[in-house]
């Protein structure tokens, strides 16, 4: 049995917002870094990307691209934008394919419908099951799985946007959902309340658009083999039990977590919104309401319910952010860099060293940060949620706090 962990929703240099280092050298490279087995390729609809991956990469028999000796997952993100029900619907869906020629094949569908070379999450304007149709028709091997699925704007569950069901997203094609993506701003046990969610898996990607957040939330596979037909029947196939566990964000860090508007700086929580009838009580317009809210209105359980068959999770703060909160530094200083590397050098990998044994983190790192790892592994964490775009706050040490030892050894790296 292999243990592989893969972030299978990225995107490439040829997304809008998106750093220009979004290539295969520097995602092979922080890969590596990271503890990353498996990568979505992201984008492999725009035909620049799809030229680099053609050249670049090498196509093994295992269904995936190597670049580096880092594995690559074809993958891509479509936006469909259209009107159903009497509603404009706006949702994003992840594609995951099994060799260069079925991605090709899917390009070449898609190519007739828009402009694949407008971005690299392109859009169009037919619906969920229309694009489900085209994407089976080249082959029943590929996977269709509803990005983010509970942000405002472009999402299955969407408040601005979505639907209340799989089944009325879909229609015939919802036998063929096999997985939700959760997003940064809810976690598994917020989506163990819709019992609709039951038999799907729920899979936890970055959404990258830079190589240094790759991995923030990423799922850890148990497989026979490490190929794309494993990978398929781990995601297909819930009860074979081959997905072990995911890595999270604390939901509350995503940026919908809680509704408002960020140019009022209103932040409410789902009970505060009901008492303001939804409405911002700065510029009297309606709130965005968030994943949080969104939860509650579509719930048929109780906070708190665990189902049989739930898959583990566990809730993770970045190393760097980690750092920057035990030194006293941005996370981006110099300081936080070498602590960084030296911990990922030591330890082998950033998954590695946030999984490392305390005592040893110690040693390498000083108590402070060692301690830090503690709490977010028991959740002795405060939380600041985010809202309307705006990212939310882990904080980890706060003020009226015993006082703790900040001394944390740099040493050479």
């Amino acid at each position: 049995m292999a243990r592989v962990v893969a972030d299978l929703h990225i995107h490439s240099k040829y997304s809008r917002a998106t750093s220009q280092a979004m290539d295969l050298e520097s995602l092979s490279q922080w890969a590596k870094l990271k503890g990353i087995g498996i990568v979505g390729t992201g984008d492999f609809t725009h035909p620049e990307w799809f030229s680099e991956l053609e050249k670049k990469a090498i196509e093994t028999d295992l269904g995936f691209l190597e670049h580096e000796k880092t594995l690559f997952c074809l993958s891509s993100e479509v936006s469909c934008v259209y009107s159903q029900d009497g509603k404009t619907r706006r949702i994003h869906l992840v594609i995951l394919s099994p060799s260069l020629e079925v991605a090709a094949q899917i390009n070449e569908a898609l190519g007739k419908r828009g402009n694949l070379r407008a971005d690299g999450r392109p859009t169009f304007g037919m619906g969920a099951a229309e694009m489900c149709e085209l994407v089976f028709e080249v082959s029943e091997k590929n996977l269709v799985v509803p990005a983010h699925a509970w942000t405002p704007w472009f999402s299955l569950f969407g408040s601005a946007s979505g639907f209340d069901s799989i089944k009325e997203c879909f229609g015939e094609y919802e036998k063929k959902i096999y997985a939700i993506e959760t997003g940064l701003s809810s976690d598994p046990a917020m989506n163990w309340r819709l019992s609709q969610l039951d038999n799907l898996q729920l899979l936890s990607n970055s959404d990258s658009h830079s190589p240094e957040k790759i991995g923030r939330e990423a799922n850890v596979f148990e497989l026979d083999r490490i190929t794309y037909d494993e990978l398929y029947d781990a995601i297909r196939h819930k009860e074979k039990r081959k997905l072990a566990c995911t890595y999270e964000f604390y939901p509350e860090e995503g940026k919908y977590h809680f509704d408002g508007h960020r140019a009022c700086k209103v932040s409410f929580s789902p009970q505060q919104t009901k008492e303001h009838k939804g409405i911002c009580p700065v510029c009297k317009k309606p709130l965005t309401i968030g994943v949080m809210s969104r939860v509650e209105q579509l719930a048929d359980r109780p906070a708190g319910f665990v189902p049989k068959n739930a898959v583990p999770f566990e809730s993770l703060v970045p190393l760097k952010e980690l750092l920057g909160e035990a030194l006293g530094k941005k996370p981006s200083s110099q300081a936080v860099d070498e602590m960084y590397f030296r911990l990922v050098r030591q330890f082998g990998s950033e998954l590695a060293a946030l999984h490392a044994e305390k005592k040893e983190v110690e040693k390498a790192a000083g108590r402070r940060v060692a301690e830090a790892l503690r709490r977010v592994e028991e959740g002795r964490v405060r939380k600041i949620a985010g809202y309307d775009g705006e990212y939310g706050k882990i904080i980890i040490f706060w003020e009226g706090e015993p006082a703790e030892d900040k001394q944390t050894t740099l040493g050479e790296f």
